[in-house]
């Protein structure tokens, strides 16, 4: 299984992250008693993971983290899929082999993660495959579940997307209640300026033609048109310089990404979708255990 993207993805905080949300999913369930109460221990159950859809497969290298934060006795696993591929209906993508009890506890978790990931990745595919040969990249938001927002932003990846900030210190965003509380856009941009060294890049959300002039007179190094009809966003690229990121944000769907992102013949350079994290459905899958 190639695990190139999930290892470099999950890396310092992002690892901390996920083994902290692994850990509170187990714990938020409680110990299995049902099983325990019906297998003796070191009572072995085999399981085949299966996709119920044609979908992509994302999450299997979460699969021994689990394993390993709920079992205490020897397992194995084995993927029969690489992570991120494309599968057909009824794929066996992965076989688990442990105790009874620690295999059905587990079950649960694996398949939350599983069908949640790769729901976000199929969803953020139909998006990409929309901005084909447009030049404009989709990026997803901080629009997130609570503790689940780097696997949701990994998911992103894999689905061919790519990710906005993950935290508030990748990009300072000023938004409408920053600016209107500093006074003005072009006096809070001089704040962040003179506060941070080197400052962190500097997106603005611009609502209407006088704000986007602004922004550029600031140097914005990203502008966000923020909840634009397509006129709008059509004269507002015009004023935009191409030194300076564009972004395009608010009520995007797979109908209009597309004219979105034909809007001009520069396009804009990212267009954001909040839903590809926090609408999308999950994948089908299922775990069959047997003797």
């Amino acid at each position: 299984m190639h695990t190139e993207k999930f290892d470099s993805f999950f890396q310092g905080n992002a690892r901390i992250y996920l083994n902290n949300a692994i850990e509170l999913a187990l714990e938020e369930d409680g110990p299995d008693l049902t099983s325990e109460g019906i297998f003796p221990s070191g009572h072995k159950l085999s399981a085949k993971i299966i996709s119920k859809e044609d979908t992509l497969v994302v999450g299997l290298p979460l699969i021994p983290l689990i394993m390993d934060a709920c079992a205490d006795t020897e397992w194995s696993w084995s993927a029969l899929a690489n992570e991120g591929d494309f599968v057909p209906d009824r794929t066996v993508v992965a076989t688990i082999e442990a105790d009874a009890s620690h295999l059905l506890k587990a079950e649960r978790v694996i398949l939350n993660f599983i069908t949640h990931l790769s729901g976000i990745a199929n969803l953020t595919k139909l998006y990409v495959d929309q901005l084909a040969s447009s030049g404009t990249a989709l990026l997803d938001t901080r629009k997130t579940l609570p503790c689940l927002r780097y696997p949701e932003k990994y998911a992103v990846i894999m689905g061919g997307g790519q990710n906005h900030r993950k935290d508030l210190t990748e990009i300072l965003m000023l938004k409408d209640n920053h600016i209107d509380l500093a006074g003005n856009m072009t006096e809070a941009v001089k704040k962040l300026r003179a506060t941070y060294f080197p400052c962190p890049p500097i997106e603005v959300e611009c609502r209407n033609m006088a704000e986007v002039r602004e922004a550029v007179a600031c140097h914005a190094d990203r502008i966000m048109l923020d909840n634009m009809d397509i006129p709008a966003i059509q004269e507002a690229l015009k004023l935009i310089p191409e030194s300076i990121e564009t972004e395009v944000s608010g009520g995007v769907t797979l109908d209009t990404i597309r004219s979105i992102a034909l809007a001009s013949d520069s396009g804009p350079t990212y267009i954001s979708v909040g839903r590809l994290t926090h609408s999308a459905p999950i994948a089908d899958f299922s775990m069959l255990v047997s003797e």
